[in-house]
Order: C-alpha cells, then sequence, then structure tokens
C-alpha cells in the first residue's frame, strides 16, 4: 500500500494563481474564449457553465474515475435460452452491462461539464470546451506545470468533490473577473 499519497485537503485557490492564469491566457497560443464554432463565449455564458457544473456534482455526487471491471461475465450471464421471454433477455443483457462498465450514476468532472453542455440551458458544447481550457490554466498556474490537465488533476487518488467544487468556483469567478465582457467594461 503507498504511503505517499498526499491527504485529503481542500484545493485553495486563490487571486494569485487567477493573475497568474491571466498571464497565461493572454500568452495562449489559441484564443480561450471561442469555442469549437469559431464563435467568443462570453464571461457570463462560460460562468453559468461552470455554476451549473457545482449545482450537478452537489445533486449526484463526483466520482474521480471509473474503475474497470475485472469479473468478465461467466457462462451462466450469458444464458442462451430459446425459453427466455424478450424481458428476461434484456435483464439479462443489462445485467452484464452493469457488472461490465458499473454504474456511472456520479459523473467525473469532464461528464459532468458535457452534461451541462448537452442540456441546452445553461450551457452548449462551445462553453464546454471555453470551460475546459479555463479549468487548464487554473490548474496550470496553480501547479506551476506547463502542461497539467484539469481533468487529469481532478482523478488524482487523493482529489477530494470539495477540490472539485473548489476549481469550478474558482475558474467560473475566472471567467467573470478575466473574461471577454470583463475585460471589455475595464
Amino acid at each position: 500500500m503507498p504511503t505517499n499519497i498526499a491527504p485529503a485537503t481542500t484545493a485553495v485557490f486563490t487571486d494569485a494563481t487567477l493573475d497568474t492564469a491571466a498571464a497565461l491566457a493572454a500568452d495562449a497560443y489559441r484564443p480561450v474564449w471561442t469555442g469549437p464554432s469559431g464563435e467568443e463565449s462570453s464571461s457570463e455564458t462560460v460562468a453559468r457553465h461552470l455554476e451549473a457544473t457545482i449545482a450537478l456534482l452537489n445533486q449526484e455526487g463526483w466520482v474521480r474515475t471509473y474503475a474497470q471491471n475485472t469479473q468478465k461475465p461467466t457462462d451462466e450471464d450469458l444464458v442462451d435460452d430459446d425459453s427466455m421471454t424478450i424481458k428476461q433477455m434484456v435483464r439479462a443483457l443489462l445485467r452484464i452491462v452493469r457488472a461490465e462498465i458499473g454504474d456511472p450514476l456520479q459523473p467525473t468532472l469532464p461528464l459532468a461539464l458535457n452534461r451541462i453542455g448537452v442540456d441546452g440551458i445553461h450551457g452548449d458544447m462551445d462553453t464546454v470546451h471555453v470551460s475546459l481550457r479555463v479549468l487548464d490554466l487554473i490548474i496550470r498556474a496553480h501547479t506551476g506545470s506547463d502542461s497539467a490537465s484539469a481533468t487529469l488533476w481532478a482523478e488524482r487518488q487523493h482529489r477530494t468533490h470539495a477540490d472539485v467544487t473548489a476549481l469550478l468556483t474558482a475558474a467560473a469567478s475566472f471567467a467573470r473577473t478575466y473574461g471577454p465582457a470583463a475585460r471589455a467594461a475595464a
């Protein structure tokens, strides 16, 4: 059992971290606020997307990552019986699928962001991509690593729900402070 795992603590993202992330955004190769559609997302739409993601994680919970099931279906699970009804066959199939992939009720960080993008109410696929860029900038500023990824940061073994929601809260604040509308108003 590894003994070098960091204790579970809530990550703190300071104003200095957000300032550093803003400097990284200014030096970014591609525009931070422009999504795959080619259109710019406003500060407020990105912040709303991030806050809706927090609400989703608070409602449904959060899971760091999905573990791959190592137990393979047995011959008993794969019954090929002509006497089975369609309902029985579907139930057997659902049992096999659940055993294989688990029961993903609690979303990971990227899955939660995508769900909000797909709902069409609090975001879209552009705000998913922009949100991920903003989260990556904050993690890069937080860790000092040029290649840090918020998704991989959230999957670390010692990461907590509070850490992930703190990151999302900081990202929403960053969007409102440093995003396109905030820069235009300054």
